[in-house]
């Protein structure tokens, strides 16, 4: 399996951080704010993969981009970037050694606590 960092979902990850849409929960709230599959599946039939994408801050090479398995660390609701997804997906990454996904989640976690 090949989890890369997914580029693009950190530059919205920021953007939508600088325009003051994320919620600062704590990390156990995660389990409540992370998107449902309903969610999922409502977010995608409605939009499509390429704005699905920009809510992963990782990609899987080995599940094509046209399929949910294909994203990994997810950080927010489809609205608004949540701190406790970002620190969950921060956890995760480290636990799998996928330190460039782990630093750019590091790097989410200061812009967030900054705002």
């Amino acid at each position: 399996m090949t989890v890369k960092l997914n580029k693009k979902a950190f530059d919205h990850a920021k953007q939508l951080i600088r325009n003051g849409k994320v919620v600062k929960d704590t990390r156990d709230d995660w389990s409540e704010h992370a998107p449902t599959t309903k969610d999922e599946n409502a977010f995608l039939e409605k939009h499509g993969h390429a704005e699905y994408s920009k809510w992963f801050l990782g990609v899987d090479d080995e599940h094509p981009d046209d399929q949910k398995g294909h994203y990994k660390f997810p950080i927010g609701d489809f609205k608004k970037i949540h701190r406790c997804g970002v620190v969950s997906a921060e956890s995760r990454a480290g636990q799998y050694d996928y330190d460039d996904i782990r630093d750019a989640l590091g790097k989410l976690l200061e812009k967030v606590d900054e705002s």
